[in-house]
């Protein structure tokens, strides 16, 4: 028998605000967007623990994100560090994209909006990718569920 779905998600994201930058009241709203879809919708658990539902909370130091997870009790499950140095380069393609996309909305043809958003998705998917490969050693998750943690990634590095 397999594991109920219910232990292998997460039940909370929060962010230790007292590592993130402050924000604009729109990038604010991102976040917390972000954050709501994660939990609503996710496949997550780390490697070796049968004792969720998780909470997660991210924080950043030095260029890095601290992950923090914990089980429904609070206590540790596992806590590590992700370099952002892999996503650097894919960020800020991607919020290039992302500033055009919104701009076309207004005045492009549906063509051309068409096709920034076939390339904002793919650049999302490659960000993705790279998150599950960096927490493949860590952290058991689905594809879509990897997609919402690199849109939370993407909104906690998002200057506004």
């Amino acid at each position: 028998m397999t594991e109920p779905i219910v232990r292998k998600r997460l039940f909370e994201v929060r962010l230790d605000e007292a590592t993130l930058p402050r924000v604009s009241a729109d990038a604010d709203h991102e976040r917390a967007v972000a954050m709501f879809d994660l939990v609503e919708e996710n496949n997550f658990c780390p490697l070796g623990r049968e004792d969720g539902p998780f909470s997660l909370t991210l924080g950043q130091q030095e260029g890095k994100l601290n992950f923090k997870i914990r089980n429904e009790a609070g206590e540790p499950a596992i806590d590590f560090i992700v370099s952002m140095t892999p996503f650097r380069s894919l960020l800020k393609d991607y919020f290039m994209v992302c500033d055009t996309y919104f701009s076309a909305i207004r005045t492009a043809q549906p063509r051309q909006i068409e096709q920034i958003d076939r390339e904002r998705t793919k650049l999302h998917n490659d960000g993705a990718d790279i998150l599950a490969e960096r927490l493949a050693d860590k952290v058991e998750f689905d594809r879509n569920t990897a997609r919402r943690l690199f849109t939370l990634v993407s909104v906690l590095h998002w200057k506004s």
